[in-house]
């Protein structure tokens, strides 16, 4: 099969084109021919980074965790999918797991779900990765009708679906952004647009909540972000986060009493951790998908998986909204 293929780990490093050998599946296996895949941003953190992080693959690596795609081929103990079956997933890209810039993936079964009909194999390779982080944030939160939500980076990757998510749960949501595209995106999927460049933190507090602060904060930002998140969140309330590299002072969320959930959805597939709780997380989402409560915000380029590069530096410019999809061999 063709593959894309990193033959060294950088910023700059370059995705040469070559031909691997074609996986078979093992047990609890599904063979998938690839048709769209997704990036995220761990795996640009991935090809800059690569041996400085601890989930990398060796080198020569092929990157790549989203997927849609067509199964060809079942492995033995293998229940509920069959041949011709149109699946969504992440299953790969990191560690001793073969990623999805190529033709084929070998998918443990147990990291896929059925696609949602409503989506075309394109539009459902933008959810998974993202999608269950969504998710999990929210339900480790316990969001419910009700109550106020502050979501972070509304118009991204993770954020437009949490936004969505939350909706669909009854929440009240309020989402952040920082042009009048992301705030038109976050307005249409039915939050209230918040632009962090023009308003303090205090000052849509108080605007929105009577200076009480929101329920849940969820935090799709990430990093010194976090102290706007815990500034924003109410007493005794909860913030979940996707990203917390760093040293930060917890005095704020100490005196709040606010209770802090990191999401770190590829555990499952680092460490084989109950990676049936993925395939539950994505056929949830797939039904409420296809029941109108979500729709994938793509951003608007195109691109081919033999573009990987350009895509990476995309998302890496800041400029992308949604998901970056690329179109399979």
């Amino acid at each position: 099969m063709q593959a894309m293929v990193l033959t060294q780990y950088g910023p700059d490093a370059n995705f040469e084109q070559i031909e691997v050998q074609t996986p078979e599946p093992d047990a609890g296996q599904v063979l998938v021919r690839i048709a769209a895949t997704s990036v995220n941003t761990v795996d640009t953190m991935i090809r800059s980074a690569g041996n400085g992080l601890p989930l990398s693959p060796e080198l020569p690596a092929i990157l790549g965790m989203d997927f849609a795609g067509t199964i060809e081929a079942v492995g033995a103990e293998v229940e509920n999918f069959k041949q011709g079956d149109e699946v969504y997933g992440c299953a790969g890209g990191l560690a001793d797991l073969p990623g999805t810039l190529a033709e084929y993936i070998s998918a443990d079964a147990r990291l896929i779900a059925h696609k949602p009909k409503s989506l075309s194999l394109r539009e459902a390779a933008a959810i998974p990765l993202t999608g269950i982080t969504a998710f999990e944030g929210l339900h480790r939160a316990g969001v419910k009708a009700g109550q106020r939500i502050l979501i972070h980076g509304g118009s991204g990757g993770v954020g437009h679906l949490a936004v969505q998510l939350a909706v669909a749960r009854g929440a009240d949501v309020y989402a952040t952004g920082g042009n009048n595209a992301a705030l038109a995106a976050i307005k249409s999927m039915g939050a209230t647009p918040i632009n962090y460049r023009t308003q303090a933190v205090a000052d849509y507090v108080e605007q929105y909540t009577a200076g009480a602060g929101f329920d849940v904060v969820y935090d799709t930002v990430g990093n010194a972000n976090m102290l706007n998140s815990f500034e924003a969140a109410a007493l005794n309330g909860h913030v979940v986060t996707t990203t917390s590299l760093l040293n930060i002072d917890l005095s704020t969320a100490h005196f709040r009493g606010l209770s802090l959930h990191v999401v770190f959805m590829l555990i499952p597939m680092l460490h084989n951790h109950h990676r049936e709780a993925h395939q539950k997380i994505l056929s949830q989402i797939a039904s409420l998908t296809d029941q109108g409560h979500y729709t994938p915000l793509l951003d608007n380029r195109h691109f081919s998986v033999t573009d990987a590069g350009e895509a990476y530096r995309h998302l890496a410019s800041g400029n992308a909204m949604g998901k970056i999809v690329l179109n399979g061999f």
